[in-house]
């Protein structure tokens, strides 16, 4: 994979370069914790038809430590995005967020490099810290060797696959080999798990509330794809965000709850080719 190095540091990102025949160029953003493989089968999907980016932002999936002392709140991680556009000099890009709100964050801040928004079960108004597992993530952030405790529990295929825990942001069961994954980078470097106890600790409760209220100056096309079967990320949340987006279009993606990527990545796809395509 290449790299590129911005303010904070490194980080690895996903190219699959311009097809042939481009409609155009799709940014995947995963959520905390993930790394581009989350995105995989919607990236095969779309990439004979458009050129897919996918940052590897440091949300816990990374590999790579930020530098002692960087931002790495939402707002910050959302400026690295933001830097990310600049620095590659992508233009008019689709940006597609999961899990983590912080396409959001970029609305009425630094959002001139995105022609369309799209916003699939994520943080979002007053739902942060999201759900049972978000709640714990946060409070034992704040708790010294809390986060390392609490991580060791992805070791075991049982206990990451519990509803209130990994599990239960997918519908069917997540490969156990794909948690490893993605988890390998917290549970293996300190440096890792300090940047994402700054991250934790450093985003405020109403971030999202305050993201929302510039929402209304996005006047580009926008859609809100929620799993339909969300419990971390209830559809009610999608459907108020949808309302605030002045060029905003609501859709449900059936047999879906937070991670939409892996239960339903051909819905999903299906749904943002129309939506390019239309707009």
């Amino acid at each position: 994979m290449p790299d590129i190095e911005l303010t904070a540091g490194t980080i690895d990102y996903l190219d699959t370069g311009r097809p042939r025949t481009c409609l155009g160029t799709v940014v995947l953003v995963p959520g905390p914790g993930f790394d581009e493989s989350v995105w995989d089968r919607v990236t095969e999907d779309l990439r004979a038809d458009f050129r897919i980016l996918v940052p590897v932002l440091p949300l816990g999936g990374h590999r790579r430590p930020m530098r002692p002392g960087a931002d790495l709140s939402a707002t910050g991680v959302a400026a690295l995005l933001a830097e990310f556009l600049e620095r590659l000099d992508l233009r008019e890009v689709t940006l597609v967020q999961n899990d983590a709100g912080t396409a959001q964050l970029l609305v009425g801040v630094a959002d001139e490099r995105i022609g369309r928004l799209v916003l699939t079960s994520c943080e979002a108004l007053d739902n942060y810290p999201p759900g049972p597992q978000g709640k714990v993530l946060e409070r034992m952030s704040r708790i010294p060797g809390g986060l390392f405790l609490l991580l060791q529990s992805f070791r075991s295929r049982r206990l990451a696959g519990m509803q209130n825990s990994l599990g239960g942001m997918a519908k069917r069961p997540i490969p156990h080999e794909l948690v490893r994954r993605w988890y390998r980078p917290l549970l293996t470097d300190p440096a890792v798990r300090r940047d994402f106890a700054a991250f934790l600790k450093a985003t405020r409760k109403d971030t999202y509330l305050r993201a929302a209220e510039r929402l209304p100056e996005f006047r580009r096309p926008a859609l809100v794809a929620w799993g339909a079967e969300d419990r971390m990320m209830p559809p009610a949340t999608g459907r108020r965000l949808a309302e605030l987006l002045p060029r905003g279009r609501y859709v449900e993606i059936p047999d879906a709850r937070t991670l939409i990527p892996l239960d339903n990545p051909g819905a999903l796809c299906a749904e943002l080719r129309a939506f390019i395509a239309t707009t």
